[in-house]
């Protein structure tokens, strides 16, 4: 693969670009951003990406693939788990025969986990732009140099640019620096598809994102969702989504007092789907204990958690 910039023209131009790092550093944040509506869910807390989400963004005759990934992360006893494991797979082999790869740092700090990402990308040859992100957050600009001069000598990097993907500071100039690598080829996407996944997919992504955002700490990471209807009608759309999780007590967290907590999870997720399909929307939430299923292949395939 070729690691020098090519020469746009007006050539038919399409690319795959992995979005990786290490977790909650705005890998999906800057996806949305980039495509300008939401297409992986976001939060605050580590890990909430399990899946690689492909996102299309398609500009005359240039057509960038993009591929949101888990966080990868250092496997500990406490979350050496089969779902710990299926998402460092996911974001392993999203680096297979891309075009290029966007490796996102947050600010000045670097962890373990960041040395991690840095040793998966040995092997890559396809160029590697690190994005300095959060750079709004950071009291002290003048920090920037020297932690470029740090990265700098890490590795070899096609380019390193500080955004902000919350703001969009600069992400502009990345997608012009991501185009420079795509390679003369046909789209593989029809102009206005925006992602790979389905609605019954992003349903139950978006309920999980309000768990997670409601519940904080409250709640570990052995819950899922999983859509056991989606009816569309002429004007609305039934949806009866499953959340389960791996003890009793954790079900009583979800519903809360008096069944308010399941209410306001049902009613912001209800919200954006009705934004995100342009319908009314019927949602219906169900909480129900399976013991073990993080930690189960087989129940982990069933749920859909399996590599293509």
């Amino acid at each position: 693969m070729n690691d020098e910039p090519i020469d746009t023209g007006e050539a038919v131009r399409c690319g795959f670009v992995a979005i990786v790092g290490r977790p909650n550093v705005g890998k999906s944040t800057l996806m949305n951003r980039i495509l300008g509506q939401k297409i992986s869910i976001t939060s605050r807390r580590p890990q909430t990406t399990r899946h690689q989400v492909l996102g299309v963004k398609t500009e005359g005759e240039r057509q960038a693939v993009y591929i949101d990934t888990p966080g990868m992360h250092v496997m500990h006893k406490d979350r050496n788990r089969a779902i710990n494991q299926f998402m460092n797979q996911a974001a392993t082999q999203a680096l297979r025969d891309v075009d290029c790869v966007v490796f996102i740092v947050d600010r000045t700090k670097w962890t373990d986990e960041d040395d991690v990402v840095l040793s998966r990308l040995e092997n890559v040859k396809a160029p590697v732009i690190v994005v300095i992100n959060k750079v709004d957050w950071l009291n002290d600009k003048s920090a920037l140099l020297p932690w470029i001069e740090t990265l700098k000598a890490k590795r070899e990097f096609a380019a390193i640019l500080p955004i902000s993907a919350k703001h969009g500071t600069q992400v502009d100039q990345l997608e012009q620096e991501v185009a420079s690598y795509l390679p003369e080829s046909e789209h593989f996407f029809p102009e206005d598809q925006i992602t790979d996944k389905s609605s019954r997919f992003i349903a139950a992504e978006l309920v999980r994102e309000k768990v997670m955002r409601q519940l904080g700490d409250e709640l570990p990471y052995q819950m899922t969702v999983e859509i056991e209807e989606f009816r569309s009608e002429p004007n609305i759309i039934h949806i009866s989504a499953l959340m389960l999780v791996e003890r009793d007590g954790q079900k009583k967290i979800l519903i809360g007092e008096k069944g308010e907590r399941i209410k306001q999870i049902g009613r912001e997720a209800r919200l954006d789907m009705e934004k995100m399909f342009d319908s009314k929307v019927m949602l219906k939430l169900w909480v129900k204990v399976k013991r073990g299923w993080s930690d189960d292949e087989r129940a982990l395939k069933s749920l859909g958690y399996h590599l293509d």
